[in-house]
């Protein structure tokens, strides 16, 4: 196999910690009808990623090890599928290629439907627009279309100084909403900035005793119970990270609100809105850190240390 059908890929054949990430030569893929192959210059890093890695997350969808973690992808189109009339070579494109299925975002090149990215935001870096399409779709989906965020209502985001929290306290003050963030001290003027109206610091007591009548919660931390007496009745709780359990799903039907488990889809459409939403300077990408490809054990350890604001990027290209 020739150098030009091999590329650099960071590749686990184990779970576990962030030391069972090895970079790797790996064959070079190539794109099937209706798919483009993107050279890829920068990966975001999200939790799913480092859970996925350790066993849980999308582990049951993946399958055994080996395989290529990675699903924030931005990068240059190098070839087009025959089909394809959206995409051309040399477009910079970003995208969510596969999600929940293997994307296989850490590494040179990545090939998926071409309908899976769209052009990352004229104006921005490489590594910003890596940083949004898993974040930015889940705020986003979550958000607009299964909560339908209007104007007036009261939107309450928990780890709303995250990957997907910084971008859902923008879009949701952009729908017309009154915004409550959930965050640590550091991050409250921050926050405030970017258009939340309140700021809740989860370090002094108890969120829940702090805030009522509130009509939709994104809860992006996992422990939704508590959250259900903040809501006014028939108020809807999404569950993100955790879905909803039958406990949960019985404590809201009891308390008179309700629950939904949520997942995002790749959405080329939903990143074309959300791209023109960062070229206006009406939504800001927020980079905590950009790490090479070669040091991914570390971008993972410091994304699972949590606390970080926005997103921790890998530079690949």
């Amino acid at each position: 196999m020739s150098e030009n059908d091999t590329m650099t890929a960071v590749r686990q054949h184990a779970f576990g910690g962030p030391e069972v990430l090895t970079v790797e030569r790996v064959p070079r893929p190539a794109p099937l009808p209706t798919e483009v192959l993107v050279r890829v210059h920068a990966a975001g890093v999200n939790p799913v990623d480092w859970k996925t890695r350790g066993g849980t997350g999308m582990a049951g969808v993946l399958g055994e090890p080996p395989f290529v973690l990675g699903w924030d992808v931005a990068g240059v189109v190098e070839e087009v599928g025959f089909g394809v009339t959206t995409l051309s070579p040399g477009d910079r494109v970003y995208g969510m290629p596969w999600f929940p299925r293997a994307g296989g975002g850490y590494a040179e090149y990545v090939t998926a439907p071409s309908r899976h990215f769209t052009r990352m935001p004229a104006g921005s870096t490489f590594e910003q627009a890596a940083a949004v399409p898993l974040a930015g779709l889940t705020a986003w989906q979550a958000l607009v279309d299964t909560a339908a965020v209007g104007p007036g209502q009261r939107v309450l985001i928990t780890a709303a100084a995250g990957g997907v929290g910084h971008l859902a306290v923008q879009f949701a003050k952009g729908l017309g909403a009154y915004v409550i963030g959930v965050a640590g001290p550091r991050n409250q003027e921050w926050l405030a900035g970017l258009g939340a109206d309140e700021v809740l610091d989860y370090t002094t007591g108890h969120v829940e005793k702090a805030v009522a009548d509130v009509d939709v919660v994104l809860d992006l931390v996992g422990d939704g119970a508590p959250l259900l007496g903040t809501l006014r009745p028939g108020g809807l709780l999404i569950a993100v990270p955790a879905g909803v359990s039958p406990e949960l799903a019985t404590a809201a039907a009891a308390a008179g609100v309700r629950v939904t488990p949520f997942l995002v889809e790749p959405d080329g459409p939903a990143l074309a809105r959300i791209a023109a939403l960062i070229e206006s300077g009406a939504v800001t990408v927020e980079v905590a850190e950009v790490v090479p490809l070669a040091e991914v054990a570390e971008a993972h350890r410091e994304a699972e240390r949590g606390h970080t604001r926005g997103k921790v990027v890998l530079r690949v290209a």
